[in-house]
């Protein structure tokens, strides 16, 4: 999934192995700009134009020449927004309008809904083109309409885990080894901030357990089926156990000063990383590259991945390749989406940049099982998160899911930072979504 939407910022990828294997990413920072998907010349010879938002991975992985050359009348051209709350809103008013919009489009997972329900017919049906049952069983469901139109091929997920320092547990008296690790926090979130606490007893000057408890909130809620909105399209945050389960647990992590209250992908974020005063990080697949580019090479080996606290398997991000109606070569867009997220592109995917596959055809090949993470002490995250992408709930997406789920998060950063109580802070949270959704 992209760092840049919805609260996460532009990332590179870490090294993966399969036997001594490391590959890198850069960033990327391009802006949009208006398409020229109708670009073509007299011998036949056209451009389609991929929009997308922070880190895709095509380019690290050089998806695009490859196409290219398998298809040499194709050019393939990316037009990048660094961040998707930049993103989102031009897509939205290209679509209203019906100009502007590129061949191919990226959505991410916290918009798909609304997407879906609003703007569904402006969409190539991608059912006609990819096997949808090629994803695990709730990727696709997430881009379908109520017609069964199929808007969005699925790019990546973002299965939980949970990354720690090795050497912090160590000097703290905490079990060190991953299976170990496991087994302290099986019983949940819960039993995380209890080896919280004994982490803090004897601590490291200057260490906090955690990042972020806004963090471990996404985490909770993601683990869920049930999160903001009922099966119905009624929004349920208020009452919804998942979302008073996260919120209870972080409200309880600030009071204990657990955590740091830094919310993730600041400066000051990227900065206690790089100082190396944050324990455990609340750690999606995708998380593993902003961990180790900003923890730098001084913490190489010292961190390490653990299963996810609980039974319950967790997802965290993902997105989508659409193709907009409106495109001269929607044909020639499909079936580069169905290239883009075959098994194999999206192993390249992972091996460059780390994002987790959606298509389970990639699950066995050996670019993703037998991958490991040299930075996290050669941690099996092919295993690992394979295993949790099996088990993920299908969660109810609404249309404000990614309004929500950013609103409460900042109230739970003002518990952490300011000391604000927890009823004063859900209040500013409910009030402040209520003008949103209505």
């Amino acid at each position: 999934m992209r760092i840049t939407r919805t609260g996460r910022r532009g990332r590179r990828a870490a090294a993966l192995t399969t036997t001594v294997l490391t590959a890198s990413a850069l960033l990327l920072t391009g802006c949009s700009s208006d398409s020229d998907s109708d670009a073509s010349d007299s011998n036949g010879n056209i451009t389609l134009t991929v929009a997308d938002f922070g880190q895709f991975g095509y380019k690290e992985a050089d998806l695009f020449a490859k196409y290219h050359k398998l298809h040499p009348k194709i050019t393939v051209k990316e037009e990048t927004t660094a961040n998707e709350q930049d993103y989102y809103p031009k897509l939205l008013q290209q679509l209203n309008t019906g100009s502007g919009l590129a061949d191919v489009t990226g959505i991410e997972v916290g918009r798909i809904k609304e997407v879906v329900d609003t703007q569904a017919a402006k969409f190539t049906d991608l059912s006609k083109t990819i096997n949808v049952s090629d994803w695990v069983s709730w990727k696709e469901k997430q881009a379908t309409a109520s017609d069964g139109t199929v808007i969005g091929a699925g790019t990546d997920i973002g299965p939980m885990s949970l990354c720690y320092r090795r050497d912090l547990f160590q000097k703290a008296g905490l079990p060190t080894d991953r299976d170990a690790v496991a087994k302290a926090v099986a019983g949940g979130w819960e039993d995380y901030l209890k080896l919280g606490e004994q982490y803090k007893k004897k601590a490291p000057s200057g260490t906090y357990f955690m990042d972020s408890a806004s963090a471990m909130y996404n985490a909770v809620v993601s683990s869920s089926a049930q999160q903001y909105y009922d099966a119905s399209g009624k929004p349920i945050y208020k009452d919804s156990p998942s979302v008073q389960q996260g919120w209870n647990l972080a409200a309880e992590a600030a009071s204990k000063k657990l955590t740091q209250g830094l919310p993730q992908f600041t400066d000051a974020w990227t900065a206690a990383l790089r100082k190396g005063s944050v324990a455990t990080v609340a750690c999606p697949a995708w998380m593993a590259g902003q961990i180790s580019t900003n923890s730098g090479d001084a913490f190489k080996g010292k961190w390490d991945i653990a299963k996810a606290p609980g039974t319950t398997a967790a997802n965290w991000g993902g997105s989508f390749l659409a193709v907009p109606k409106s495109g001269k070569h929607t044909k020639e867009a499909a079936e580069l989406v169905k290239w883009l997220t075959a098994p194999e592109q999206q192993a390249e995917v992972f091996k460059a940049i780390g994002v987790f596959p959606s298509n389970k055809g990639a699950y066995d090949l050996p670019g993703v099982k037998n991958a490991t993470l040299p930075y996290f002490n050669n941690a099996p995250i092919g295993q690992i998160y394979a295993d949790e992408a099996k088990t993920i709930p299908e969660a109810v997406l609404g249309p404000k899911d990614a309004t929500i789920k950013d609103t409460i998060s900042t109230q739970i950063n003002n518990m952490e930072q300011r000391g604000t109580k927890p009823a004063d802070a859900w209040k500013a949270a409910t009030d402040a979504i209520d003008k949103v959704i209505g």
